[in-house]
């Protein structure tokens, strides 16, 4: 149950205040430029996951991205939960209870990563904050409708550059992080890979 809980912590924008975005430097906005063009360039990726919540709770898993579009996350056993995003939907799906949930792929953060277009500062969304560490890129992103419905934030690794990690928060403030490892770049899917063998109640029967 607890598994459950956060795992759909992360999949959620959030319902805590985010920060107003502060003024991004000349650099700032190069490092976005660096990391939407990164972003687009990737069209398959399957990695290794590990996902912790604030209470340290952990589980683990493997990523699978296919771009534009499609993203499937298996939790490693004895997790039962499998989910998929594809260009409509986030699919929860509950193989130990038999029970799928759909919402709507514009409020998970997953809506962001299958984009067919990535755009970090800009349609519908807005870059609060851009932190440099070293070897390290951090970008904070809301959304500009509502700021307050929660803030994401892609972690990069300088060399090589690459998406290593993201953050969500949850109404109290608390964060859960999804970290990758050991991704592979020129992935291949089966048929069907980002499909749930569940009927889904929005589309006619």
């Amino acid at each position: 149950m607890i598994l459950r809980k956060f795992t759909l912590v992360w999949l959620l924008w959030g319902l805590t205040a985010a920060p107003a975005p502060a003024a991004l430097s000349a650099t700032d906005q190069s490092d976005i430029s660096r990391a939407e063009t990164y972003l687009n360039s990737v069209t398959t990726l399957s990695a290794r996951f590990l996902q912790v919540a604030a209470n340290g709770d952990t589980a683990e898993g493997t990523l699978s991205l296919s771009r534009p579009g499609h993203l499937r996350l298996d939790y490693d056993p004895p997790s039962p939960i499998l989910i998929i995003a594809n260009d409509d939907w986030l699919i929860y799906r509950d193989k130990q209870l038999d029970q799928t949930s759909y919402l709507d792929i514009g409020s998970s953060p997953a809506g962001l990563l299958i984009k067919p277009q990535l755009k970090l500062d800009g349609n519908g969304l807005t870059v609060t904050t851009v932190v440099h560490r070293p070897g390290v890129l951090e970008i904070s992103v809301v959304k500009q409708k509502d700021p307050r419905q929660g803030t994401i934030t892609l972690i990069f690794s300088d060399m090589p550059f690459q998406l290593r990690q993201w953050h969500v928060t949850d109404a109290q403030g608390q964060m859960t992080s999804v970290s990758l490892f050991d991704p592979h770049f020129d992935a291949s899917f089966a048929r069907g890979w980002f499909e749930v063998k569940a009927p889904n109640p929005f589309e006619p029967h």
